[in-house]
Formats: C-alpha cells, structure tokens, sequence
C-alpha cells in the first residue's frame, strides 16, 4: 500500500471542505488531482463504461466555464462520481441552486422533522419522545437489511447503527418509522442489542411510529454506541416495490440489502438518491441483484436526503 505523503493529507482534506461547501468546479478540479489521473486517463475509463466526455469538456467544468446540465451531462457525472471514488451524488449535489441561507446545510444542522412526514401526525409524536439529545448524536453508519417473503411482501427490517455523542449525556436515540401502506398494522419493534425501547407513540391513521432506544448508560463526549434493532411485521401486508431511508443529516457510511425469497424475485433493481434542496433531481442507476436474491447498496458520506431501492418482479 503506497503512504501518503504530506501534500496528499491536506488535499483530501481541502476536498472534503469542498464537497461540502462548493463550488462545483472547485471540487471537481481537487477531486480529480486527488485522483492522480489525467483528463485524458478519465476520459478513456468513462469510454470502458459506455460514458462519451471529452478532455474539453472535463477541462470547462473544472475551471468553470461551463457546467453539467442536460441529461446526459448528468449521467456522465454520476459515473464519473463513481470513477473518482466519490459518494453518490457528492459532486451532483454541489449544482442544486443555492439556498436562501446557503447553497448546503452545515454538518450537524438537522432539518425540520415535520419536513420529512406530515406535521401534524410528528407535531404527536414530538408530545411523546424525546428528542433533545439528537443534536449532540452522529450518525457514523446504518447498516439495514431488509427481509421480503415468498409473495413479495416486506416481513423484517433489521438495522444496526453507530453514533458517537458530541456532548456529555445523551442517553437515546429516537427513531422515526414511516409506512407507505395505509390500513396495514405498523411493524413491531424489537431490541437486539445496545438498547432498550422507552416510549413509543404509534399512529396508524398516519401510517408513523416514533420510539425511543435508550443506551445502556448515558454517553460522555467522544464515546460511540452501536445499537441493533428489528421491525418485524405482524401480519401479512400488501406486495412491498420498494425501501426508502430519509437522512436528515450527514452519514459516514449506508449500507442497505434487500433479500429476496422464490419465486418473488427481482427482474430489476434501481437506486434513487435525492438530495435536499429545491430543484434537485433524482438521481437514479441501475443496481446489481446477486443470483437475484440479494440487493445491495454501499453509499459514503452521503445525506441530507433521500435514497431509495425500487424493485420490479
């Protein structure tokens, strides 16, 4: 394994600012110095994957004088992403149009949660969790296996996470559970390990649930906790397509797999990521289905937003 040097150090560093404040071209030219290839090295590797961008075209972008727009421009990005060992959407997201109070939300800021479900049905849930420690906790990595039966249907979603405390005393993390399948029982939660459920506000006229998952003991700063638990079905519900996973602040690591039985099996998986902000678009690709049993989505440093899995049968 090669060492780094010390100019390597600080250019990683100076990107990751970049991918979180921009400008696009600014992160674009440090992302692809840091990558040790030439303009003319990437184009040649996008060609190995259908993707047709010049040197000019890469050279504009990265000073500025022009930037991805159209469709296909957009598609090239997102393979280059991947080329340039990027999270998904790292360097999409950096051409959303800025934001009244800036073009991102600062790490650590969390968005509003009646933002992500209806704000009436959270505006309950709020009156029974408690959520006041979510400020001081950071989500290292979630790691979520989502378990479909024989018909189709969704029968257990096992989660396992990793947050580490940014101040003295957080003692839970509350989770937010939101269906898309109205008149079906919300799923049960069970503890596996690293915690224990407090309250629970269920409301199934608005297909949420919010619960409470207290550490074993209260976290001093710095420390991590790794928690496990599982939504397991009650009952038979209606033929599942799809898995969604809202982020309200920035996460290390998703890992997401989506296991299937026979004879219900895949003949197509797509991954949708959609980021925060007005005017963003989904960004959509193909996902790879080992034996057509398994899905599974890797994605780094990635969030606030959306990512969903989509299946056909």
């Amino acid at each position: 394994m090669q060492a780094e040097t010390t100019e390597q150090v600080p250019l990683r560093q100076e990107l990751d600012r970049l991918l979180e404040t921009g400008p696009f071209a600014e992160a674009l030219r440090v992302a692809i110095r840091e990558s040790g290839l030439s303009l003319g090295r990437i184009r040649d590797r996008l060609g190995e994957r259908g993707v047709l961008l010049s040197p000019a075209t890469l050279s504009y972008w990265q000073s500025g004088r022009s930037r991805p727009e159209r469709r296909g421009s957009l598609a090239a990005l997102r393979v280059l992403e991947e080329l340039l060992g990027l999270g998904a959407g790292a360097l999409t997201v950096l051409l959303a149009p800025a934001r009244p109070r800036g073009r991102r939300r600062p790490r650590g800021e969390l968005g509003p949660i009646g933002a992500m479900w209806p704000s009436d049905s959270v505006d309950r849930a709020l009156r029974r969790v408690d959520t006041r420690w979510e400020a001081s906790l950071v989500r290292l990595s979630l790691h979520e296996r989502v378990e479909m039966d024989a018909a189709g249907r969704m029968s257990r979603i096992w989660v396992r996470q990793v947050v580490r405390a940014t101040a003295d005393g957080p003692d839970r993390w509350t989770l937010f559970h939101h269906r898309h399948g109205p008149g079906h029982p919300l799923p049960l939660l069970q503890p596996l390990r690293g915690c224990r459920v407090g309250n629970v506000h269920a409301d199934p006229a608005a297909e949420l649930m919010a619960a409470e998952l207290l550490f074993p003991r209260p976290l001093a700063r710095g420390e991590t906790v790794v928690t496990e638990y599982a939504l397991i079905e009650q009952c038979p519900g209606p033929t599942s397509d799809q898995h969604r996973r809202r982020f309200r602040a920035p996460v290390r690591e998703y890992v997401l797999e989506v296991e299937f039985t026979a004879p219900s099996l895949p003949s197509r998986c797509t991954h949708l990521w959609t980021p925060d902000g007005e005017g963003t678009e989904a960004i959509e690709r193909r996902l790879d289905v080992e034996d057509r049993h398994r899905a599974v989505l890797v994605v780094q440093d990635t969030g606030p937003g959306r990512h969903a899995v989509r299946w056909e049968f």
